[in-house]
């Protein structure tokens, strides 16, 4: 079997994030800027993936917290442009479910992560392209790739949590095959 090679849908796909604020909180936030794709061949236990971020599309809906989040506190955007995910394995966790098994690059420190993935189908669209879709979940903690700023709070704990939860939900469109000349 050929292996088809899938790029992600940046106009239906999301790439969220969650963290605890003075811990009682939550502030969500997303990436707006990425890029991705899938190689599959056949059986998704054996599909790559690789997804490139500019982490200064970090979107909190706070522009003073987002420059923040983009200076050397916390992603140093100048220095560091990408946050990069790369897959090594899919292990098969149930009917449709995988843990998809990869590395995660965060202003140049590499750790493996385990993304818990659902497979959601596969459809033609209106227009005739082939679509995959897929929804995963993981946590990471924040200190492990240098994000450490933090404030400590009067009345206990920190200002900012130190586990990510990280949601996607992404729609992935075959590419077409280039006809010969």
């Amino acid at each position: 079997m050929s292996i088809e090679t899938w790029q992600l849908d940046t106009t239906h796909s999301t790439i969220g994030f969650t963290v605890r604020h003075m811990v009682v909180a939550k502030v969500h936030g997303r990436f707006s800027r990425y890029e991705g794709r899938l190689f599959v061949n056949g059986d998704l236990t054996r599909a790559q993936a690789e997804v490139k971020i500019d982490a200064a599309s970090i979107d909190t809906q706070v522009e003073a917290r987002d420059n923040h989040l983009r200076s050397p506190d916390f992603f140093d955007v100048k220095a560091f442009p990408r946050l990069i995910f790369r897959s090594r394995r899919v292990v098969a966790a149930g009917p449709e479910r995988y843990r998809v098994v990869g590395d995660l690059t965060v202003r140049d420190i590499t750790r493996e992560v385990v993304l818990e993935a659902e497979f959601l189908g596969r459809v033609t669209d209106p227009f005739g392209a082939e679509r995959l879709a897929f929804s995963a979940r993981t946590s990471i903690d924040r200190k492990d790739f240098g994000l450490t700023w933090n404030k400590a709070l009067e009345t206990g704990g920190v200002l900012v949590g130190e586990r990510i939860d990280i949601e996607l939900d992404v729609q992935a469109v075959k590419a077409v095959a280039e006809k010969a000349a």
